[in-house]
């Protein structure tokens, strides 16, 4: 309406960066309500859908570039909570997106990172957490996975967490590349972790990465050797 009036054409929006992002609560989904879960997803996944459509006109006016920070987790899920299905969803969502916005010239790409040193792998959060979720357990659901089980979780949290690359420039700056390269990609990888081990692993047979994931997870004590 503004263009007939003879108002100014704005020039629309270059560049949208999509990466806030909450983990906790991440625990086995059994611990968890849907309430846990929604969480995350409105964050994760909603919000990032919602803010995407409110700009995306000022960007197909500028042709310009859409990144969205997914994870490696999007490509293969390894622990419980909403944080993998929200990673998964932005995938889906960003490559429906990509090829519905191809013909207007709108460049959709997504981040992939592995581990990274941020306020959201804090460990204390997910230790204190996590205790609280096992507090309020049924007792039958305690008994079955042991104290022995919430104790390894929380330590491996911890290790994961110490493992976590805090060099966040590996991100950004394929953030700055998805942005500003005349051919930018449609996904980047950023860590070690999801270079060699995580990414390639999400390419194997399912029962060899049920196998691995189960290795490095704690073993409940009810459960099957």
């Amino acid at each position: 309406g503004g263009a007939a009036w003879g108002w100014p054409r704005s020039p629309g929006l270059w560049g949208l960066v999509n990466n806030a992002g909450v983990a906790i609560p991440t625990a086995p989904n059994e611990w968890l309500r849907k309430e846990d879960f929604v969480t995350v997803l409105n964050v994760n996944l909603v919000g990032l859908i919602e803010v995407t459509l409110s700009l995306l006109p000022l960007v197909k006016r500028a042709r310009g570039r859409v990144v969205n920070v997914a994870s490696v987790m999007g490509r293969l899920s390894g622990f419980g909570g909403g944080y993998c299905p929200s990673k998964f969803g932005v995938e889906a969502f960003s490559d429906s997106l990509r090829r519905e916005m191809r013909p207007f010239g709108v460049k959709v790409s997504i981040i992939e990172p592995g581990g990274f040193r941020t306020g959201m792998t804090d460990s204390k959060a997910a230790a204190k957490e996590l205790q609280r979720l096992w507090a309020q357990l049924p007792a039958e659901t305690r008994e079955s996975y042991g104290r022995r089980y919430l104790e390894t979780y929380a330590r491996r949290s911890v290790l994961l967490h110490r493992l976590s690359s805090p060099r966040l420039s590996r991100v950004t700056a394929r953030m700055q590349h998805a942005l500003l390269s005349r051919s930018p990609r449609s996904r980047y990888a950023a860590g070690w972790d999801a270079l060699l081990f995580l990414l390639p692993l999400s390419y194997c047979p399912t029962w060899l990465c049920d196998a691995l994931v189960a290795f490095l997870m704690p073993k409940p004590d009810c459960g099957t050797p």
